[in-house]
């Protein structure tokens, strides 16, 4: 497992100042995002026929605009009716989207949530934490190595006040939209990435401090593309 300079981020506000690497409550506030990306060089049709899962990453970190594309594609608003980039049941939106940022061009080390009304961050820790996520997720090494990574997290609660014992699914089914337009933009961009279940969920949700009755669902490792011998592609 590679050993990189500390900057691990989940969604949230960050100065560009070198964090500890001791996790602790960082003060709330919204630092915005750039601008994203309506149109590109890259059509729907391509990034699909490219789209493979992509667990080795070069060293070179992203940049925030990379990250705010990425970010957006997962949950961003695309209207003024307030509708996102993913499809959700009854419009209820329980997912929410952190970022953890090891490596990314102006953004200190810490966890993040992403703020899709006002397309920007809130830091909920500071310090660099990709070890010890990769720990929670069965010592994936690719988990460190990646400079970044979005984290999906859950409030099924949020679905389940209209659509009862179906809110499980839904929320299932809506995280897996999510995943994949992180996908598609991962390939637009010219990064990898891969969605990753296996981790342990209350560790995990402890070392992000989530709040009660959020969850996490899935990780997405994201980085530049290392093409590496025998690597497994899906």
């Amino acid at each position: 497992m590679r050993v990189h300079v500390p900057i691990f981020v989940v969604i949230g506000v960050a100065l560009g100042l070198t964090g500890s690497n001791t996790p602790s409550r960082a003060e709330p506030g919204a630092r915005p995002l750039p601008e994203v990306r309506r149109d590109g060089p890259v059509s729907v049709e391509r990034a699909l026929a490219s789209r493979r899962s992509r667990r080795s990453y070069t060293e070179a970190p992203l940049s925030l605009a990379e990250v705010a594309q990425l970010l957006w594609a997962a949950q961003g608003v695309t209207g003024p009716d307030g509708l996102r980039t993913a499809p959700s049941a009854g419009a209820l939106y329980p997912l929410e989207i952190h970022l953890v940022a090891g490596e990314v061009s102006g953004l200190a080390p810490g966890v993040y949530r992403y703020d899709p009304e006002r397309h920007g961050l809130r830091q909920q820790v500071e310090g660099d934490l990709r070890e010890a996520l990769a720990e929670k997720a069965l010592e994936q090494s690719w988990v460190a190595d990646a400079p970044a990574l979005l984290v999906i997290t859950a409030v099924v609660q949020r679905t389940a006040r209209k659509y009862g014992s179906r809110a499980e699914r839904y929320v299932l089914i809506e995280a897996g939209h999510a995943a994949q337009n992180v996908y598609l933009q991962a390939e637009a961009l010219g990064l990898g990435t891969v969605i990753v279940g296996a981790f342990e969920d209350e560790p995990l949700g402890r070392l992000l401090r989530l709040p009660p009755g959020q969850r996490p669902v899935g990780l997405m490792p994201v980085g530049r593309r290392k093409r590496t011998p025998g690597e497994r592609q899906d």
